[in-house]
């Protein structure tokens, strides 16, 4: 009987094994490998796509850019999410419909959301630039320059994304005890001091899973990207994961991307372990 147990874990076993350690396994083999279009197969290259990968400036130019996109979008995302949650929290009127029509965002699918916001940045018949020029800010070139096409990134993805950190943060804040706001109210603290010292800090543990899982999604950014900008104008939005679906999928540089694919793993490992422990020794005190 006791060995029996573990039969019942071997369907799941298999799934994984399938699913995930068999992939990576031959994603290792075929990084070590010359394949592309003009030499199918796994002829072993060894180190060879990696030295290359290492004096790739594209690529660790995309992943600088990657890196800032995400710190910055995760964290406005955040603040938004935590507003909403605060004022849907509180008793105000159709609070229920707010909940609602705030996660409708994040109910459509990225391409689908992608191609409505490239249809409000188009520069010509668009509604977003007639809509500036009667404000007196002027139309924008926000799919043609650098600048405008990163900030056309950023704000759809914090439009999509804003709902989930909302989702969850207000799941937090309904689940807080109600003792502490009373001593709060006892002892005569305000609103702001309140949510310093009383909400803040016991949101320590949700705000930080929340912002993780987003971390974690947003390290892979590909389909606002494809969509949007398709890494324009120039190479100015390419991000890491584009970057390797150029390579892989456009060029049919198998090998190649297939290193790519491993060293951005590593590395967004490696960099969300940091963050893990850096936002949990800050937030989350024993």
């Amino acid at each position: 009987m006791y060995r029996q147990k573990y039969l019942f874990l071997l369907p799941g076993l298999l799934v994984l094994v399938a699913i995930i350690l068999f992939p990576l396994l031959f994603t290792i083999r075929v990084s070590f490998s010359s394949w592309d279009v003009y030499n199918p197969g796994l002829n072993w290259i060894g180190g060879d796509n990696f030295t290359r990968l290492l004096a790739d400036s594209r690529y660790w130019q995309a992943l600088v850019r990657l890196s800032l996109l995400t710190l910055a979008t995760v964290t406005l995302q955040y603040v938004l999410g935590f507003g909403l949650a605060l004022l849907v929290w509180r008793d105000i009127a159709a609070r229920r419909l707010f909940r609602v029509l705030f996660l409708v965002p994040m109910m459509t699918t990225p391409v689908v959301m992608s191609v409505i916001w490239r249809t409000i940045f188009h520069e010509s018949l668009g509604p977003l630039n007639p809509i500036l020029d009667a404000l007196g800010i002027g139309a924008q070139p926000w799919l043609s320059q650098a600048g405008h096409a990163l900030a056309a990134v950023m704000i759809v993805e914090i439009w999509q994304w804003t709902p989930f950190m909302f989702l969850m943060l207000l799941a937090g804040l309904l689940s807080l005890p109600q003792e502490p706001y009373l001593a709060a109210r006892i002892d005569g603290a305000g609103p702001i001091r309140t949510f310093l010292s009383v909400t803040f800090p016991m949101m320590a543990a949700i705000s930080t899973g929340a912002i993780l899982i987003r971390l974690i999604e947003a390290s892979k950014l590909m389909e606002t990207i494809y969509v949007l900008t398709s890494g324009g104008p120039g190479t100015s939005t390419e991000t890491t994961s584009y970057y390797i679906y150029i390579r892989g999928m456009r060029d049919f540089q198998i090998g190649y991307s297939a290193a790519l694919s491993l060293t951005y793993l590593v590395v967004m490992i490696v960099s969300l372990t940091v963050i893990a422990k850096a936002l949990t020794r800050m937030v989350v005190k024993d």
